[in-house]
């Protein structure tokens, strides 16, 4: 029979094999890694039938998507490689676990699923038997390389949930560990645990299929899973990883039918061996509004909470940050950012990612004053009146002297320099008049508060480590 003008000669299985290649290595180029790896990456050639080059995905979305978004670009790459391939089909059907080397792509024979004469075996109603899913590639979200155990900062508050992710991470589904449900405030390191196991998972010796999402992402699968009626490819895609992570648990209150389907996987995996990590913003038993098995569930394994940061953690952090980083942070800009920005750890890493962008735009060395001046907005945000008794508490924690040593009688200058301060500062940052303030001072006549004042501003004048270290306290108590 005669060839079509123009047809061109027909391609051997070695020169398929080839020619895919090169167009997945030219998408990859041109979409970059991540846009690659979230659509494309899961794409094998079926074969060549006739002008007609055949690809398969292996869920319906990411067929869907993929016709759409990169039908046209396939076709035409796949001109450019053989004008005897005038089309590009893009299916539902078998593949063979995803590999990201590309001598393996190009191995005639290995691109794709089982072949016969260099073609995939065929297609049933659109389906192939014996498929394996690469869930990770289609279901996990991108991981932030900074969210590694290395990068974590291991304080009292959070030294039990990551004993608890490490353990998980180097023996994931061991008993009494699943499910591993993390829970604690906003910005504490929850993520960065959830990240660190994942990444750990993936990088260990066994190759293990490891899907990391948002509840909201899960909530939004299953309900196009719904409208387009592939519920069950939706339920087999996500049972088939090894290691299921969920984060912000707490999204999927209210959302019953989602709950529904999250509890079957949750027990089809738990059954089958595998781990389940989950993190929260409370612990199961205070998440009023999901269903009681689920709850239930969920506290049957490791429970670990991270705690609210202490001051020495927020310092640690800070100089983690700053040492990674390779930027000089004086100790009192730090100490100072510890005591002022208590909320959580993501705005203190925010301000001083801020602070030595500030530093490195306008060639200025970080100081007191430019904290002052670059952070304003949140140092407002955490501003509160202070009270005559917080200063003394300050300074006396400061100075290690006893808070009854503010109104004593006591005169050595390790006490009475203290009190100075504390008056200096009770001056400044509070409305109140002298006499109160001498009152609040064992009852001292405010002559001598008067004096207090006028004493510690000469010396800041004559010293700058003390005027530093006045300022410190006065930036850390300030409304």
């Amino acid at each position: 029979m005669e060839k079509p003008a123009g047809s061109g000669p027909s391609l051997s299985s070695a020169t398929i094999g080839e020619a895919w290649a090169r167009i997945r290595g030219r998408l990859r180029e041109e979409v970059g890694e991540v846009e690659y790896r979230t659509w494309l990456r899961q794409m094998t050639l079926a074969g060549i039938e006739g002008d007609e080059a055949i690809v398969v995905l292996p869920t319906r979305f990411l067929r869907d998507w993929v016709r759409g978004h990169y039908g046209d670009r396939l076709s035409a790459l796949w001109q450019q490689e053989s004008p005897s391939v005038r089309r590009v089909d893009v299916r539902l059907g078998p593949q063979r676990p995803a590999s990201d080397d590309a001598e393996e792509a190009a191995a005639p024979g290995r691109d794709g699923p089982p072949r016969r004469n260099g073609l995939a075996e065929p297609l049933v109603n659109g389906k192939g038997a014996g498929r394996t899913v690469d869930a990770r590639g289609d279901w996990s979200a991108p991981l932030d390389p900074r969210f590694t155990f290395d990068t974590f900062v291991v304080g009292k508050p959070n030294e039990f949930a990551h004993a608890c992710a490490r353990r998980v991470a180097e023996k994931p589904a061991l008993p009494g560990f699943n499910p591993l449900f993390l829970y604690g405030g906003v910005g504490l390191g929850k993520t960065h645990l959830m990240h660190a196991i994942a990444w750990a998972i993936r990088n260990g010796e066994a190759a293990r299929n490891v899907a990391y999402m948002s509840a909201e992402k899960f909530m939004y699968r299953f309900i196009a899973a719904l409208r387009s009626q592939s519920t069950m490819e939706f339920k087999e895609s996500l049972r088939s990883v090894d290691v299921l992570m969920v984060d912000d648990l707490q999204f999927l209150i209210g959302k019953d039918n989602t709950q529904e389907e999250f509890f079957h996987t949750f027990n089809a995996l738990v059954d089958a061996g595998k781990q389940i990590v989950v993190s929260a913003d409370k612990s199961p038993s205070d998440l009023n509004g999901l269903e009681d098995r689920l709850r239930t569930r969920l506290g049957c394994g490791m429970v670990a909470d991270i705690h609210a940061t202490t001051f020495e953690l927020r310092l640690s952090i800070l100089v983690a940050k700053a040492t990674a980083a390779g930027v000089e942070v004086p100790k009192s800009v730090q100490e100072f950012l510890a005591h002022k920005i208590t909320s959580n750890v993501r705005e203190l890493e925010g301000a001083l990612n801020r602070l030595i962008a500030h530093a490195n735009l306008f060639g200025r060395a970080i100081t007191l004053d430019g904290v002052q001046e670059v952070l304003q907005d949140i140092l407002r945000a955490h501003d509160r009146r202070v009270t005559i008794e917080e200063i003394q508490r300050k300074v006396a924690e400061h100075y290690n002297i006893r808070l009854t040593d503010m109104s004593s009688a006591r005169r050595a200058r390790a006490v009475a320099r203290p009190r100075q301060v504390a008056m200096y500062l009770a001056k400044q940052l509070t409305s109140r008049s002298l006499p109160e303030i001498g009152r609040r001072f064992g009852n001292r006549d405010h002559t001598t508060v008067m004096h207090a004042v006028s004493r510690i501003a000469e010396l800041m004048q004559a010293d700058s480590a003390f005027a530093e270290d006045v300022e410190l306290l006065r930036r850390m108590l300030e409304t």
